[in-house]
């Protein structure tokens, strides 16, 4: 018997930025509040998510910048989440302000369970001056994700060197189930 699939983003739908993220070098969720949630038994074999948050950076010097797309467990601080798909560390353009940057990304569920996995890839947008950078920039990886429980999405970033000139905020993050 066939089953009906579309796809659609997963709630809630944001309005205002998440918080300024400036000068640490610690893993930090800079996506906007509240988090986008997705109900514990949703993902099934073969469903796909669709990942995209865009915003803005400045900077002196040429620092560092490291992006990824989370997912962590109701409550999950985002350095315990599993890492969906996270850029290299992209060498950012020298002494911007106020670049608008993209980092959007596909991934497929591949096992579903306690250790089911979820197989991905992302383009980050106007970071670099090579203006497109793939992620991971080595083979992409199965992560393990728990898909029996409600689940958290999330944008998180890391700065690679400490100035209180380098800032980074994401005015949009959005995840679409698609199946």
């Amino acid at each position: 018997m066939s089953r009906q699939y579309w796809s659609a983003p997963l709630p809630p739908f944001h309005t205002a930025d998440g918080a300024a993220y400036a000068s640490s070098t610690t893993l930090t969720d800079v996506s906007p509040t509240p988090q986008i949630l997705l109900p514990a038994g949703v993902l099934e074999i073969g469903t796909r998510l669709q990942f995209w948050a865009y915003g803005r950076y400045s900077n002196t010097g040429t620092p560092t910048l490291t992006l990824g797309f989370y997912s962590g467990t109701i409550g999950q601080a985002i350095g315990s989440a599993a890492a969906l798909i996270v850029t290299s560390a992209l060498t950012t353009v020298s002494g911007v302000t106020n670049r608008t940057w993209q980092f959007e990304g596909r991934a497929q569920v591949r096992a579903v369970g306690t250790s089911g996995s979820i197989f991905g890839v992302a383009e980050a947008i106007n970071i670099t001056s090579t203006a497109t950078d793939m992620a991971p920039a080595t083979a992409p990886a199965a992560v393990t994700v728990d898909t029996t429980v409600a689940r958290y999405f999330g944008v998180g970033a890391t700065w690679g060197t400490s100035s209180a000139s380098n800032t980074l905020t994401v005015h949009e993050l959005g995840v679409a189930l698609v199946s």
